[in-house]
């Protein structure tokens, strides 16, 4: 395979990223008065404007050649047929299956995903009108109350993002809790709010081995039992999203309380699938339609709109400008929607676990970097925080502003002010203030010119700080759907673009079996020698500590 850096289209980027290494937005505004209405894309619902970044004509058709270049729109295509791009796990990438309303047969290794789909659909849409209607209860009758998914990484984030993020349309019946993390403080607090009585447990892993998960589900089980003295009980209270069945009945789950994973379905990009039953019982079944819908109304946008026009396309193009030639190696997520709070986070294991890669598709380490680090806050509480580093670091940090034209709750002009902010800042970031607007400000307060002099270095604003900006008519569910997808493809477009596969994660392995390790050191208390000076210095102090609290 050709490498990247030998394209003509890429050869074409490098000399462009030094013609233009000091290009300002500001400048291409007044340059080209119609630069909004040629570098923004509107859907039904939904607005995209990349015009505050710092790209030209130029540059901007250079880009779109070097996709073409790289063959996106194969790749794409390869995708949504069922190919195995996911070549180091021999898998085929098919998340984009799961919300898709077609009818026709779809074929993976000879068998038609679209029948276990449909009926994986029909189950969690049975299971969730049992639960609404009081016909699945405890064990000793009790309508369900409370669910607590339990899941790790991808089995979480999403579900928990999701059931945050619409909380508006949440079933008024049902309270749900993740969770996640193999510290006991975060269960043993969860455990202590809900009754064991009308409490349900979902299990998600995989393999029904993943570590945090299994240990955090040990503890509820023992919990209940502790309750119940009756194993019977676990078989109305838990349920599992696996594929290892054995496992599962192990445990003393009913079978018929198993939800199906598929391992063409990676685990970040999983909560279009049995992954979201905390969604669907939270919601109801057709709230969790609506997502799927909006899931599937960029997948069409993704495949049918031209790559001038493509907004995930777009959102990789920028990002693969940014951080490989201008070298930007941080971009920050700024959700103007309180509902939106967990959306970074989400967004920081998709695009990271994917894309921090630094080894081609044929294993030759890169010679360029690869995707920035993803971070973000709530906008508002980013203001009062980091903003500043945003606004007068050296350091240039891409942003994604995502906001709404209607509020859920409408209180006075909170939207307004709320809004005014998100507008604001995305100009100020790329306006700046330069020398002679602070002097002219200092000047009209009344400063003396000593004054003037010695504060003005401190309040300049360089600007020119690339931006995107998304907008939704209103966060529902259809609505979260889009914004989801969207991020989908542009880390699978990234992935083509740097030459890498989005879809393994090796570093994670590698964490686990290293933790494997040290947790049968800690548990015989023997400390392997053999390993560096630190690990061991760390492990003995910790034992040694632990055991003078005895």
């Amino acid at each position: 395979m050709t490498s990247r850096t030998q394209l003509t289209s890429w050869q074409r980027l490098t000399s462009l990223a030094d013609k233009y290494q000091n290009l300002n937005i500001m400048s291409e505004f007044q340059d080209d008065p119609k630069r909004f209405d040629k570098h923004h894309v509107a859907l039904d619902n939904l607005m995209f404007d990349y015009s505050k970044n710092q790209f030209n004509d130029e540059i901007f058709n250079a880009l779109v050649n070097y996709a073409k270049e790289c063959d996106i729109e194969k790749a794409r295509d390869d995708m949504f047929s069922g190919a195995k791009i996911n070549q180091t796990e021999k898998r085929a990438v098919l998340h984009t299956a799961l919300r898709s309303t077609s009818t026709e047969p779809f074929l993976v290794d000879e068998i038609d995903i679209r029948e276990q789909i449909n009926a994986e659909l029909d189950k969690i849409k049975s299971f969730v009108k049992d639960i609404h209607q009081g016909a699945h209860t405890g064990y000793c009758g009790k309508t369900i109350t409370d669910i607590v998914s339990i899941g790790v990484g991808g089995s979480n984030l999403g579900p928990e993002m999701v059931c945050n993020a619409l909380e508006n349309y949440a079933h008024d019946t049902l309270t749900v809790h993740f969770v996640s993390n193999v510290d006991g403080e975060q269960i043993s607090q969860i455990l202590k709010r809900v009754d064991p009585t009308s409490t349900l447990f979902i299990v998600a892993s995989k393999t029904f081995t993943t570590s945090e998960t299994m240990t955090n589900a040990a503890t509820a089980k023992q919990w209940l039992l502790n309750h119940y003295q009756n194993e019977q009980a676990i078989a109305k209270h838990f349920i599992a999203v696996s594929s290892n069945l054995d496992k599962v009945a192990s445990f003393g789950i009913d079978p018929n309380n198993t939800f199906a994973m598929w391992d063409w379905v990676g685990g970040r990009f999983s909560l279009w699938s049995a992954i979201a039953l905390p969604i669907a019982l939270y919601l109801g079944f057709e709230n969790f339609q609506r997502i799927l819908a909006g899931g599937e109304n960029i997948d069409q946008h993704f495949v049918s709109a031209p790559l001038t026009q493509n907004i995930p396309v777009i959102m990789a193009l920028l990002s693969f400008w940014h951080a490989t030639f201008l070298n930007h190696q941080s971009q920050v997520i700024l959700p103007y929607d309180q509902a939106l709070t967990k959306f970074p986070a989400y967004l920081q294991q998709a695009e990271m676990e994917s894309n921090g890669k630094s080894v081609s598709t044929d294993g030759t380490p890169l010679p360029y970097p690869t995707v920035a680090a993803l971070w973000g806050e709530i906008g508002i509480n980013g203001q009062h925080a980091f903003y500043q580093y945003l606004h007068q670091s050296a350091n240039v940090v891409p942003a994604d502003f995502i906001g709404s034209i209607h509020s859920h709750t409408a209180l006075d002009n909170h939207h307004q002010i709320l809004m005014a902010n998100f507008f604001a800042q995305s100009q100020g970031l790329m306006t700046g203030v330069d020398e002679s607007q602070v002097k002219a400000q200092l000047k009209e307060k009344g400063l003396k010119n000593e004054e003037i002099i010695t504060l003005t270095p401190h309040k300049v604003h360089v600007g020119n700080k690339p931006t995107n900006t998304l907008l939704v008519d209103k966060l529902t569910p259809f609505a979260l759907g889009q914004l989801v997808a969207i991020y989908e493809h542009k880390i699978f477009t990234q992935g083509v673009l740097l030459d890498i596969y989005s879809f393994d994660q090796w570093g994670v392995e590698l964490g686990k079996v290293l933790a494997k390790d040290v947790e049968k050191q800690l548990a015989e208390q023997e400390i392997d020698n053999n390993q560096d000076s630190s690990t061991q210095g760390l492990l003995n102090y910790f034992l040694n500590k632990q055991r003078q609290n005895c």
